[in-house]
């Protein structure tokens, strides 16, 4: 059975919203946050989280794990170097989702999404 595996599928096809996610999330782990739809930040955190949970214990079998995910060199060096140790107390929750004003062009929900 497949209770509690809804993805938002954000209007895109596997592969576009896989690679949608991987930029999303090398973007937001080289600069801390980033600004984006609320929809699109509302998907990439159970995503960002779980990269962040494996990178909080460096081994190569959590590196390897992560680099599929990510596929980024540098992202991946800083993950695992800054990011996850930052980390190792906390139980989860390492991203926060801020609310901003209505996109001007298209109206769309907008947001911020930020490591703690």
């Amino acid at each position: 059975m497949k209770h509690h595996k809804h993805t938002s599928k954000l209007g895109r096809k596997t592969g576009q919203r896989q690679a949608l996610m991987r930029t999303l999330a090398g973007s937001l782990f080289s600069r801390g946050k980033i600004k984006t739809t609320e929809a699109k930040a509302k998907a990439l955190r159970p995503f960002a989280e779980k990269v962040i949970t494996k990178a909080k214990q460096d081994s190569v079998a959590n590196r390897r794990l992560v680099s599929e995910v990510l596929g980024s060199p540098k992202s991946l060096e800083k993950l695992f170097k800054d990011i996850g140790p930052r980390y190792t107390k906390r139980p989860g929750g390492y991203l926060r989702i801020t609310k901003l004003a209505l996109r001007a062009g298209d109206a769309s929900k907008m947001a911020i999404i930020e490591l703690v």
